[in-house]
């Protein structure tokens, strides 16, 4: 049985005002845990940091993660990083494709579709978990929430992990939060091969903040904290409903999602 690993943290992004604090520590801390605490042998544990991370340096990594993996092989893709949206305006209904923004953003996203498409060819029996910390849709057009809504000034230095589309020059939506992911049409929970969890729902955003001393992301600071609370033994359907109660007491309003077969959900992490 193989178990292998790609952990992808970007802070550093184009623009005045786009960058982030705690992706490349989500990444390390990923990686951590699952060699320590998962039995993940270091050298099948990959880390792509900051300008490591371009699209064809994730795709390449993806690729390579999956590659020759059989049924009992376990494999993890963490990604820590800003999120964005491709807008279709061009039907009745506004929709839209989510997208990760990897280090050269500026000239290349990476749509969900692309990632269904490798994820389709997953071996019968092959565990798959990707843990998404950013979020797609949004209205704010820079990191620290301060610089958008100025009286709202946080201790913990928070920023949001979304790039605004207009950044990088794409088409952008008149209001974001009521148009249709277009991932829920077309990929149903039940025909996934992989567990998902993702940082928030599609009206929220995912915070990246000065958490115990350190920047981290929200959703992997209290995800981390709610593995070792439960000595590294528990589900996802536990850990996701643990997480969005500890998001909560925090004050954090985002709530993640875990998407997936009811049969993947009810699965110990990493097994």
């Amino acid at each position: 049985m193989a178990k292998k690993a790609l952990c992808v943290g970007i802070n550093d992004y184009p623009g005045e005002g786009s960058d982030l604090n705690g992706c490349v520590n989500d990444a390390k801390a990923w990686a951590d845990l699952l060699t320590k605490n998962y039995s993940f042998p270091s050298a099948s544990v990959k880390l792509l940091l900051d300008s490591q991370a371009t699209r064809a340096a994730i795709l390449d990594g993806l690729k390579k993660l999956l590659s020759g993996t059989k049924s009992g092989d376990v494999l993890v893709f963490t990604n820590s990083s800003h999120g964005t949206y491709l807008a279709d305006t061009g039907g009745d209904e506004a929709l839209y494709d989510e997208a990760l923004c990897p280090y050269d953003c500026d000239q290349n996203l990476i749509v969900d579709d692309e990632l269904r498409e490798l994820f389709s060819g997953l071996a019968k029996g092959v565990a798959f978990t990707v843990i998404s910390d950013s979020c797609h849709s949004g209205t704010v057009t820079r990191a620290a929430i301060n610089e958008n809504i100025p009286w709202l000034k946080t201790p913990d230095d928070r920023r949001v992990r979304f790039l605004h589309p207009s950044l990088i020059g794409k088409s952008v939506l008149s209001n974001p939060f009521k148009a249709v992911d277009r991932r829920n049409i077309t990929h149903p929970q039940s025909q996934m091969k992989d567990i998902l969890l993702s940082g928030c729902t599609a009206n929220e955003y995912s915070y990246d903040a000065l958490i115990g001393g350190k920047y981290h992301g929200a959703m992997t600071y209290f995800a981390i904290q709610a593995i070792r609370d439960a000595g590294y033994s528990i589900n996802y359907a536990q850990l996701c409903s643990r997480l969005n109660h500890l998001l909560d007491e925090a004050g954090y309003p985002q709530h993640p999602q875990l998407e997936g077969t009811t049969a993947n959900k009810k699965k110990r992490i990493f097994s």
